[in-house]
């Protein structure tokens, strides 16, 4: 690097960049398409837990974050009904993002193992988390039509974010949306197609790795079907496949 500063054509490509990706967030958040899930998170908002009964809610879609010059996307399955559905950003305030986030400062994609609120000082290095659907759906089960609809969002995202070299899946939902995504991107994939797995690798394109992981939910983790060592072998092969050209190096 030089030090010079970026051409003037360069910042109105970021400037531009940014201004759609903040369209993507607001066309996200702004979304009724899908009246169950719809129904569903405003109750949840408005019936809440006891132990959180004094917070407001965000009861909306929920839009990715993370860095917009990303080499890593990270995909989950859905918000948690009283996790990104109350604070409003995914894998915030849940026992599946203490799992996530610790996995991810540990690798160097993180600058704090914790998630707990909007404004908790958080900031992705490198990397950028988004879901297959962004309402939080009864049971943690959302629909195929569900899943369908909300598919357009997931690809504008990938769109968006031209940097990305390595994609992890949390979970086989995660794992099937994102490969329709890449599909409908123009991707060609290896035949036999792609298989979730728990440590599944498919370089898909040149330049382009997807990760399966199982989903740290309390469904894997309280039962040992995913520990700690297991997802941080994950991201530490998304490090290493990144490592020749992305800046992302382990915690401590």
């Amino acid at each position: 690097m030089n030090g010079s500063p970026p051409s003037e054509p360069d910042v109105r490509s970021c400037t531009a960049h940014l201004h759609s990706l903040e369209q993507l967030r607001q066309d996200i958040t702004a979304c009724r398409s899908c009246s169950r899930l719809v129904v569903w998170r405003e109750h949840v908002a408005q019936h809440k837990v006891r132990r959180f009964q004094t917070e407001t809610y965000w009861g909306r879609p929920i839009p990715g974050f993370g860095d917009p010059q990303a080499r890593l996307l990270i995909v989950g399955l859905a918000p948690a009904a009283h996790g990104g559905n109350r604070t409003g950003r995914l894998f915030t305030g849940d026992r599946s993002g203490d799992w996530l986030f610790r996995a991810l400062y540990r690798a160097g994609f993180a600058n704090q193992p914790t998630s707990t609120h909007r404004e908790d000082g958080l900031h992705l290095i490198n990397a950028y988390i988004c879901a297959a659907v962004r309402c939080a759906p009864p049971d943690n089960r959302p629909l195929p039509e569900e899943a369908e609809t909300c598919l357009p969002f997931l690809v504008r995202e990938m769109e968006l974010l031209p940097e990305v070299r390595v994609i992890v899946a949390l979970g086989q939902f995660a794992f099937e949306q994102t490969l329709k995504a890449l599909r409908q991107q123009g991707k060609v994939f290896p035949k036999p197609k792609p298989r979730f797995a728990h440590g599944a690798r498919y370089d898909l394109a040149p330049g382009l790795t997807l990760l399966g992981s199982y989903h740290p939910s309390q469904q894997n983790t309280l039962t040992g079907r995913l520990t700690e060592p297991m997802l941080d072998a994950i991201f530490t092969t998304a490090r290493q496949i990144l490592l020749p050209d992305a800046s992302a190096t382990p915690a401590g």
